[in-house]
């Protein structure tokens, strides 16, 4: 779980160490001070508060302090660190150094280098924004993101934009949303406190990861090129003891786990906490609460530095949600909050009724944006790995649904309770006094978890249970600060028109706005089993969807509401999304294929051989028994003769499970739309899959240790 930040009672020499630490390698505010004029200073503060674009000039000066800086660090060269559309981050190393007209060498980073760059952004997908052959991308800079050194560069976050102004990554679209939520949540807020005039979405998230050894790794072309196990018999020990779960971190793990924490105090990347999760080699981490686009930022760049420290430790770390069959997949829990710029947080009750009179109406309009674009939400999770993972090993279902509590719920009833119109004397005692004002003490003991939920609260935050390891965090934030401005944006509306029109003073006007919201968001409120079949049965009557595949959860993408939804919030143009869709669609096509063909290859190069190998064996061993012991023999070897019948009808179901499968593969690969062919994949391909590791796991339990030669599931899974 994602951790607040708490003030320890006593400064230990390793928290003051880690303190000292903290940040050393980020040009954060304290190094800006040092470095910077005062007025660039409050130039890059302002821009970052507000938006405010630098003046040139002003550029000039902040880049000419940045490069003192990171030159004093030992840093030779400078990128912009930008988040294209593959899911990971991208960057183009360029030294501080120029020629002067007289030959002489000069070390050089001007405003022009710092604001705005021209990466070849020809091959970064599109989505047919741009033609292959148009190479022309813009990076900004992002001021609100603070830059940082990573081994001698100095790294510069930036927003990639198309020549014709489109944004070609994840960061542009989630810093619009952010602005929206701002507005809007001010707006609503000043109803509360008049001394509100921002409000800033926090992020927390929760990294689950697995570590296996990177020699055996390295024995596993499935792991290699897809980062999972496409084939794998089932260890005889997995979770089923559950003695992995908070147990001792294994000595490996935790030496990396060390190494890894001394990387991202340097880099100011806050992580707190760190434990053994249920299965077996999987492991998370979490950091204190930060505001939502330096947190994303921050998961981008752990992600990179967990694969660079596993590499030192030998060991190679696992990102996909899934890479083993039959035991928990890895998420990243997205905690999710809305606090104000004077301090508090908007999903938390307060020491008076009207506090929490604020706290719901953050809550419950919360209840009723997700109720709304619930299948938006769906989308904003999917991938071919996560497909693998929702619904099972505690991953919440694809069904999205929200976790309130019984308490909770209890609350709602009341308010829902309320008469429609002016509220009488006695009506605003009861609600003030008994529901609202109680509300504090009945979540003191309510912050459990209801884990088969996609989307629970859980105490002073909801927590987006569903989203992938691997995952930019940019895209699920992207959609739920849209739709929570959306919402926020109508029930202010709503409640000025009832102050307005109905003469209704403010607080009666919420709380009929809130009765209505609280009645047609019931559908979305569940606290029971997720995994159930009576859960399906009745979300379907409920008319929640159910996207059980990527295809389907990205139909939603090019729905008029949803274009409508991201026009109007000025957060992506119609281009732009159904440019993601197209982009998302082919992902998933590539990793289907490509896992495909390292099927084909692991049963034809792998597999078969060593079946075979085996098969020659016992053949030897059953002839040599007929000359030793003549007719005898058949009796004698009858066991070896059984293993060979068996081996038989499995290696030739599994040959022709593969043909097929490669057949339906080219038959997908041969679709030209890009829904049309990940639907192809995933309807007629996938399902293959299945099928061909049925075959191949039960003769991995037949063949000889010693003649198998991919790493088992009890070798991948013993980390020590």
């Amino acid at each position: 779980m994602a951790s607040d930040p708490a003030q320890p009672a006593e400064m230990t020499l390793e928290t003051a160490l880690r303190s000292e630490r903290f940040g050393q390698s980020v040009f954060n505010e304290d190094r800006m001070r040092r470095y910077l004029t005062g007025l660039a200073f409050n130039s890059v503060k302002e821009a970052s508060y507000s938006g405010t674009k630098i003046d040139r000039k002003i550029a000039d000066q902040v880049a000419e302090g940045m490069k003192a800086w990171a030159m004093t660090m030992g840093a030779t060269h400078y990128t912009h660190w930008f988040q294209p559309l593959t899911g990971s981050t991208a960057e183009k190393h360029d030294a501080f150094f120029d020629l002067l007209p007289d030959g002489r060498a000069i070390e050089k980073f001007g405003g022009s280098q710092l604001v705005q760059q021209e990466p070849d952004a020809s091959s970064f997908p599109s989505g047919g924004i741009r033609n292959t052959f148009e190479a022309r991308g813009y990076t900004a800079w992002d001021p609100t993101s603070p830059a940082f050194i990573y081994g001698k560069t100095l790294c510069i976050p930036t927003v990639f934009v198309s020549y014709t102004g489109e944004a070609l990554d994840n960061k542009a679209p989630l810093l619009r949303a952010l602005n929206a939520v701002d507005v809007a949540a001010t707006a609503v807020a000043r109803y509360f406190d008049k001394n509100v005039n921002k409000v800033i979405a926090t992020l927390g998230w929760e990294q689950e990861y697995f570590l296996v050894d990177k020699a055996l790794a390295q024995t596993r072309p499935d792991l290699i090129l897809a980062g999972r196990t496409l084939l794998g018999q089932a260890a005889a020990k997995g979770q089923q003891l559950d003695d992995h779960y908070f147990g001792v971190i294994p000595r490996r793990a935790f030496q990396f786990m060390k190494d890894l924490e001394q990387e991202c105090m340097l880099l100011g990347i806050p992580v707190k906490t760190r434990h053994n999760e249920v299965a077996p080699n999987q492991f998370e981490l979490a950091p204190v609460f930060e505001e939502a686009n330096l947190a994303v930022d921050h998961n981008q760049l752990l992600m990179d530095v967990m694969d660079k420290v596993g590499g030192r430790h030998d060991l190679m770390v696992l990102f996909h949600e899934k890479p083993f069959s039959g035991i928990n997949g890895s998420g990243k829990h997205n905690n999710w909050s809305l606090s104000t710029d004077t301090g508090t947080n908007l999903l938390s009750p307060g020491s008076t009724p009207m506090k929490n009179l604020q706290f719901l109406t953050f809550f419950i309009t919360t209840l009723m944006a997700v109720n709304r674009y619930e299948e938006l939400l769906r989308s904003s999770i999917a991938s071919a790995s996560n497909d693998h993972r929702l619904g099972a090993n505690e991953a919440p279902p694809a069904i999205f649904s929200i976790f309130i509590g019984t308490q909770l719920t209890g609350v709602l009833d009341e308010l829902e309770g309320v008469s429609k119109g002016r509220l009488s004397p006695e009506e605003k005692t009861e609600l003030k006094l008994n529901v609202v004002g109680k509300i504090p003490e009945i979540l003191m003991d309510n912050t459990d978890r209801n884990r088969t939920s996609p989307f629970a609260f859980t105490g002073n935050k909801f927590e987006m249970r569903g989203v992938g390891s691997k995952t930019n965090c940019a895209k699920p934030m992207t959609v739920l600060n849209t739709i929570m401005a959306r919402q926020l944006e109508e029930f202010k509306t709503e409640v000025d028109t009832l102050i307005e029109k109905k003469k209704l003073r403010k607080d009666e006007a919420i709380f009929n706005v809130l009765r209505e919201y609280i009645k047609a968001s019931k559908r979305i409120r569940f606290d029971g089993d997720g995994y159930s079949a009576a859960w399906k049965k009745e979300a379907a009557k409920r008319k929640l969807s159910n996207n059980t595949n990527t295809p389907q959860a990205l139909e939603i993408l090019t729905a008029p509401d949803t274009l409508e939804l991201f026009s109007s919030m000025g957060v992506l143009t119609e281009t732009e999304i159904r440019a993601r869709q197209e982009v998302e669609l082919e992902t998933y096509s590539l990793n289907v294929q490509i896992e495909g063909r390292v099927i084909g290859e692991l049963v034809y190069s792998y597999v078969i051989p060593a079946v075979v190998e085996y098969q020659n064996q016992l053949l030897q061993n059953v002839s040599g028994l007929k000359e030793v012991f003549g007719v005898a023999h058949k009796k004698m070897g009858a066991a070896q003769l059984g293993i060979l019948q068996t081996l038989s009808t499995h290696l030739q179901a599994l040959q022709t499970q593969t043909d097929a499968m490669i057949e339906a593969r080219k038959q997908a690969n041969a679709i030209a739309g890009a829904s049309q062919k990940a639907r192809a994949y995933c309807e007629t391909v996938l399902p293959y899959f299945e099928e061909i590791r049925y075959h191949s796991d039960r003769l991995e339990r037949l063949v000889g240790d010693t003649y198998w030669p991919l790493a088992k599931y009890r070798e991948l899974l013993s980390l020590k």
